[in-house]
């Protein structure tokens, strides 16, 4: 009987040590999500600032720095109009986000995951810029191929 109290005891300090393990181990998780979120936000915010953000054609989604476009340009390389075909972005190509729609921004039709892309045509500048002008998808612009 004398037991009985430092089993009690010793019980409630386990509990204790668990509650706040697990107390740490769910907080440094959420904190490290929100520093993530954070993080995003600050370079958004930064990319909006210096007018870097440009939307993925197919999905409109904001394409940060370092996201680029999974797109195909056709030789000849050294004139200042080219043919272009374009996938996605890492937001609807290969794998596409949950809620984001790949729909022709001509005919408005949804563009398939698996053999629908978009027909473009680049233009390099002089300065070493470049411009693209969406003609349509593959459905809506087949005679341009």
């Amino acid at each position: 009987m004398n037991d009985l109290p430092f089993f009690a005891l010793a019980a409630v300090c386990i509990l204790t040590i668990i509650f706040l393990a697990n107390f740490y181990i769910r907080r440094r998780f959420t904190d490290k999500a929100e520093r993530d979120q954070r993080r995003a936000r600050a370079a958004a915010l930064n990319a909006k600032k210096a007018g870097l953000l440009v939307n993925c054609p197919l999905c409109n989604s904001v394409l940060l720095p370092g996201e680029d476009l999974f797109s195909r340009v056709y030789r000849p390389m050294n004139v200042h109009d080219q043919l272009c075909t374009i996938r996605g972005c890492p937001h609807c190509y290969p794998n596409p986000e949950p809620g984001v729609k790949r729909e022709c921004p001509v005919c408005h039709k949804e563009v398939s995951l698996d053999d629908g892309h978009l027909v473009a045509r680049l233009f390099n500048k002089t300065d070493g810029k470049k411009h693209v002008i969406v003609s349509g998808c593959n459905l809506c612009c087949k005679s341009k191929l």
